[in-house]
């Protein structure tokens, strides 16, 4: 027990040993603190009523100290070593799907990817997990069930599920494959010379597939203005932020400045090759998700004049973090620069702020947000799903062309039809406000408030009911968008979403009027 105790011990010393290496003069406090830590474990395990999970312990220690210095330094033991690859690389080993709680019983697949091991053994949106590898699944939450669906690329993993018109549950076989989605989840040209392209995260090697769409919409396209989406982009490499910018500055332009305690913390970050795209002009857009990388490399080509913001202000984000091997086999990802921006500036808690600034607006609440909360337009997509064997190929042009071809859109008889699906569910609406005003009301009534006043509130309670069939149709352009999205996700996958939602973009509009 107590040889089990010091390897516990020495990991912890190591870890604190590691950061504190440079400064020699700190290591007395390293050891006195340690000294305790140490005492205080030893005691526990002399005098506790109970046998104790030491390695849970040291671990809730550990991130308790960590938590103290800053959000973005973590401690990654050995069985999380999967996470390290995702951090890096994008990379896991799986069944590329991502998974929901359902309710408080059900996970179900959400979305598979399109050309991954789930699509391809034709696993649908909608379909509830009920076991994995015999574990059964009805209880878990989403994390627990993405455990078991993890495991190392060329694995089995058996997985039980039941699905909507599907008399029996079935097993499906699927050999994990590993896992890399795609940083540029969709692109396209919106008119005959301006391109998007929506960029997700700086993982290895995603500067290349985003040269790639560069290329294909510059050169096979006619792309002559480029909108680069960096909205919900929480960032990655700084390499990855280089090599992109390197896209479009003249060689040898300093992009980023890293200062660090170490002296190998500090660096100069410029561009290594001549611009592909020297001249090409370029809008950004951002908003309060787009962080680190995203922020180096907007900050930067704002700050080099080289594109123009739109959306709204980035995280502030301005630390570097670097992923440092522990002993048995864990790892501690620490935070060891600060980086600044060609102007000079730390973007860090403050964030960059866009050239032009649009605010998303999400305050408002409409009938969609029940219907989406209820899982409702998500359970109709797959009811819609299994009755249509294909939908007609979705339009990315804003610009109402090409003309005279069909494109999938929803109409009024769709959404007759989802209002029937809503009386089979026996749907109520009940508005946020109405929720609100209930506990109103019941704390109206434990107060004992006079009768008169009581009476007015119980006057109101029914004018704030809602009829859904009118929210329905008062709202429909919002719940026809929704159940387009959905819809459309089932069979052209992650892209689609993004593809409807830019239809009624505010910040996309924004920008395409400021480079017309």
């Amino acid at each position: 027990m107590m040889k089990r105790l010091q390897t516990i011990l020495v990991a912890l010393l190591l870890v604190s040993w590691t950061g504190m290496a440079a400064g020699k003069d700190k290591s007395p406090r390293v050891e006195q603190n340690l000294s305790i830590f140490n005492d205080v474990l030893r005691q526990v395990d002399m005098w506790y009523v109970d046998t104790l999970n030491y390695e849970a312990l040291t671990e809730t220690a550990i991130n308790a100290m960590l938590k103290q210095i800053d959000p973005y330094t973590v401690y990654i033991p050995a069985r999380k070593n999967e996470t390290v690859k995702m951090f890096t690389t994008g990379k896991y080993g799986g069944i590329g799907a991502l998974i929901m709680q359902y309710d408080s019983s059900k996970v179900v697949v959400s979305q598979p990817y399109e050309g991954l091991p789930a699509q391809k053994n034709e696993v649908l949106a909608g379909d509830v997990i009920l076991e994995v590898d015999g574990k059964k699944c009805t209880g878990k939450k989403t994390g627990q069930v993405s455990e078991l669906l993890r495991g190392k690329a060329g694995t089995v993993v058996k997985i039980k599920l039941q699905r909507e018109g599907v008399d029996k549950p079935f097993v499906k076989e699927i050999v994990r494959e590993e896992i890399k989605l795609p940083t540029v989840p969709h692109y396209a040209m919106l008119d005959d010379s301006i391109g998007y392209l929506a960029f997700s995260e700086f993982t290895e090697h995603s500067s290349r597939e985003f040269r790639s769409a560069l290329d294909d919409l510059c050169k096979n396209q006619g792309c002559k203005h480029l909108i680069i989406d960096l909205r919900g982009n929480g960032g990655g490499l700084i390499s990855e932020a280089l090599n992109i910018a390197g896209f479009f500055l003249p060689k040898g332009t300093e992009v980023v400045t890293t200062k660090g305690r170490l002296d190998s913390s500090s660096r100069r970050y410029k561009t290594i090759n001549d611009p592909c795209y020297p001249t090409l002009p370029l809008t950004i857009l951002v908003d309060d998700h787009s962080a680190s990388a995203s922020e180096i490399l907007c900050g930067s080509l704002q700050d080099l004049h080289r594109a123009t913001l739109i959306g709204e202000k980035t995280f502030g984000k301005g630390l570097v973090q670097n992923i440092r091997k522990i002993v048995h086999d864990g790892n501690l990802k620490v935070t060891t620069a600060k980086y600044y921006l060609p102007s000079g500036r730390c973007i860090q808690g403050i964030g960059v702020e866009p050239d032009i600034t649009v605010a998303e607006d999400s305050s408002k609440v409409n009938i969609t947000y029940s219907l989406y909360r209820k899982q409702l337009l998500f359970d109709y997509a797959t009811r819609y799903h299994r009755l249509h064997a294909e939908i007609a190929p979705l339009n990315t042009r804003l610009d109402g062309k090409p003309e005279g071809e069909t494109f999938f859109a929803l109409d009024s008889l769709d959404l007759v039809d989802f209002e029937q699906f809503l009386q089979e569910k026996n749907f109520t609406y009940e508005t946020e406000t109405s929720r609100y005003f209930a506990d109103l009301l019941r704390f109206a009534h434990q107060e004992d408030l006079d009768s008169v006043t009581v009476a007015n509130l119980e006057q109101l309670k029914d004018k704030l009911t809602s009829d859904y069939h009118d929210a329905l149709w008062k709202h429909r352009k919002d719940v026809l968008e929704a159940l387009e999205s959905e819809i459309a996700t089932r069979y052209y996958y992650q892209k689609a979403a993004t593809i409807v939602a830019l239809r009624r973009d505010p910040v996309l509009k924004r920008a395409l009027e400021e480079i017309k």
